[in-house]
């Protein structure tokens, strides 16, 4: 998948988010997330690593999010995080 597949993806009954370069269809989980619906949709369509590893989730929220993941990320789009975040710390620092 690209980035703008997943972008296509934000809506109701329809939504999908990228972990660590994989790909998650979470339609079905909305109503199901322990933090409520509202913080998958602040990511929807979009990369949400960085939300999903400041949370500390359990062991058994990781495990339970691979049964809704559809494929993974094109290689030519996927992010290494510690770059970007390196990147963007910086930016901010220049700025």
């Amino acid at each position: 998948y690209t980035l703008q597949d997943v972008y296509q993806h934000c809506h109701q009954n329809d939504l999908w988010i990228v972990i660590h370069n994989r790909v998650y269809d979470v339609t079905s989980f909305l109503n199901k997330h322990p933090g409520g619906e509202e913080i998958l949709w602040e990511h929807a369509g979009r990369d949400a690593t960085l939300a999903f590893m400041g949370t500390g989730h359990t062991r058994e929220a990781v495990a339970l999010l691979q049964q809704y993941c559809i494929g993974i990320l094109a290689e030519e789009e996927q992010l290494n995080m510690f770059n970007d975040v390196s990147l963007q710390m910086a930016v901010t620092a220049q700025s």
